[in-house]
């Protein structure tokens, strides 16, 4: 796992400041996306565990996002980089770098994880332990949302990211692996893609029982 994982700090860190750019306006040309994260913030709240965490949080836009939203969120990220530019640009909230498959995040502690578009690098066989970790952090009945390329095959796609390598998945595929991480699927939107990469933009939101 540390191979592809240096792979993808190194890259991710060579462009903070094009990436942060092409981000900052927290999902406002996406509607979709917007509305799925006002949902999980919504089903967080009523928890009663506002703690959530912005796993693979980049430059901080969707942790400030969280925020706003009523929740104590905190942002996790890879990339020294993009944790230093998070930081700067929110400077009242929390951002650490962290590994996903070793959260700095004691057992339960959590209402809720996002992990939007951040696990779209990892080669399929590791992603079993990245969800599991994330099991292991929401309280019971605490809420995962994630985001990825979505696709109509059988099987994940391997594909040519601008930035490094990445993932497209079959939602059925992923909502299995949700299940097998403990987690209990009961929603999920696809969309048509926001980008010419031509995937579907999906997002599955899970609950820890």
């Amino acid at each position: 796992m540390a191979n592809h994982q240096d792979e993808t700090r190194a890259a991710y860190d060579g462009v903070v400041e094009l990436y942060a750019s092409l981000f900052a306006d927290r999902l406002e040309t996406q509607p979709f996306a917007r509305a799925m994260i006002g949902t999980f913030a919504e089903l967080v709240r009523a928890t009663g565990n506002l703690r959530a965490a912005d796993v693979g949080c980049g430059p901080g836009h969707l942790t400030a996002m969280l925020h706003e939203l009523g929740l104590n969120a905190f942002g996790l990220d890879l990339s020294p980089g993009m944790v230093d530019h998070a930081r700067r640009a929110h400077p009242t909230l929390r951002f650490q770098e962290a590994r996903m498959e070793a959260l700095p995040i004691e057992d339960g502690a959590l209402g809720g994880v996002l992990a939007h578009y951040s696990m779209i690098h990892t080669p399929p066989g590791e992603l079993p332990e990245l969800l599991a970790e994330q099991e292991r952090v929401l309280t019971p009945g605490g809420l995962l949302l994630v985001s990825f390329f979505g696709t109509d095959g059988p099987e994940p796609v391997r594909f040519d990211h601008k930035v490094t390598p990445a993932y497209s998945w079959p939602a059925d595929r992923l909502a299995d692996l949700l299940t097998d991480a403990g987690l209990v699927p009961f929603a999920r939107l696809l969309h048509d893609p926001a980008s010419e990469r031509g995937f579907l933009d999906a997002h599955l939101l899970a609950r820890r029982p």
